[in-house]
């Protein structure tokens, strides 16, 4: 390899991805550290980034035989196509979200073209992966996203207003899981004016909920705190309990945002139809998990669904809705994760460290993530 690390940022391909791996501002970044930034020809422009906005900034603008020829680490948001992994260098490495045990053909894909693959939705949640954790970064915008979606399509006002026809009371708003998008989720409802209600299976959560000015839904449940931040995987038994609690709550509000995922996992079933089917006519339930089967019953993965006269949105990649700030916050999480994988622009990714190691997929022609791994032998 050269004493210049070349890394490729290509455009996303992926229906409906609007967000790129790298933005111009921190190209310098990049650059600085040693690396050579080649940036294919409209890679920005879902997220109103023009090439000329990367040039500026010292990035190489190529097309895309170029990129993937020439990169030797590349960057992205979506997992690779097979056409990609094709096109890459053999030995060269990939940073991206990959959910490798959901696309077991892509590893396999990856293990064969000696692709070193780190995937940062296994990033171990410490306190040192904090400026690397897009998962969370992205996860914020997901939750400010979510409400003004669900504002957008509520028939009611979020603020209560008091004029001379009459004072309009606030709309309420439940959002089930407090974690980054669910804590975002409250934070910008309550900013909207919103009566707010947060649940979450982890009694710590309370405090974060209660410090943004919302009223923490209290069950009485056993907690569901495991590590890194999660909730554990609730038994049968403990999400048939919780959804009983639960009703009440969703029938006296006007929006409901759910937000509840086990990484790796599918999303437990919350609100089940009858519990939508209870709900006031005009009501609003935005499903963050749905990409993963959903808290909903009736939600649907990229649809919105009108069951009765309760609106359900199934929501799917909704970070790429606010493409420039969701890229923004991906490229400084990229940014410092290849200072991990590759100091002094040389790649040197050091197993021994935690983040290395729980992030990396393929290393050398071997699956080495070893629950994929599991999955891939059977």
């Amino acid at each position: 390899m050269t004493s210049a690390m070349r890394v490729g940022i290509p455009s996303e391909r992926a229906a409906g991805e609007r967000r790129v791996a790298i933005v111009p501002e921190v190209v310098p970044r990049l650059l600085d550290a040693g690396h050579e930034v080649l940036v294919e020809r409209g890679a920005g422009a879902g997220a109103f980034l023009p090439d000329v906005a990367f040039a500026e900034r010292g990035a190489e603008l190529v097309d895309g035989d170029a990129l993937f020829g020439g990169a030797e680490i590349l960057c992205k948001v979506q997992p690779p196509s097979s056409d990609e992994v094709a096109r890459m260098r053999p030995n060269s490495a990939l940073v991206s979200f990959l959910q490798p045990q959901a696309d077991l053909a892509l590893v396999e894909q990856l293990r064969a073209q000696r692709v070193s693959a780190f995937s940062l939705d296994l990033l171990p949640r410490i306190s040192r992966a904090q400026s690397m954790d897009a998962l969370s970064s992205q996860a914020l915008v997901g939750g400010y996203a979510a409400v003004l979606l669900g504002a957008s399509r509520l028939s009611k006002f979020f603020p209560m207003f008091m004029t001379a026809a009459g004072t309009v009371p606030p709309a309420k708003v439940l959002v089930i899981g407090a974690g980054v998008a669910g804590l975002q989720a409250i934070a910008t409802a309550r900013r909207l004016g919103a009566l707010v209600r947060g649940h979450d299976v982890r009694p710590a959560a309370r405090e974060e909920v209660e410090s943004l000015g919302a009223t923490f839904v209290a069950l009485p449940l056993e907690s569901l705190a495991g590590e890194g931040g999660y909730a554990r995987v609730a038994s049968d038994e403990f999400l048939d309990r919780q959804r009983e609690l639960i009703a009440r709550e969703v029938a006296a509000s006007d929006v409901v945002i759910t937000t509840a995922a086990v990484p790796g996992r599918p999303a437990p079933l919350i609100v089940t139809t009858a519990m939508v089917e209870a709900m006031t006519a005009g009501s609003v339930i935005v499903d963050l998990a749905a990409e993963s089967g959903g808290n909903c019953e009736v939600s649907r993965a990229g649809e919105e669904v009108l069951h009765g006269q309760v609106r359900v949105i199934g929501v799917q990649n909704l970070p790429s809705s606010v493409a420039l700030h969701a890229s923004f916050l991906y490229a400084r999480n990229v940014a410092a994760f290849l200072a991990l994988l590759a100091p002094d622009a040389i790649f040197a990714p050091d197993f021994a460290d935690e983040l290395v190691s729980g992030t990396c997929v393929t290393h050398r022609g071997e699956i080495v993530h070893a629950p994929t791994r599991e999955l891939v032998v059977r």
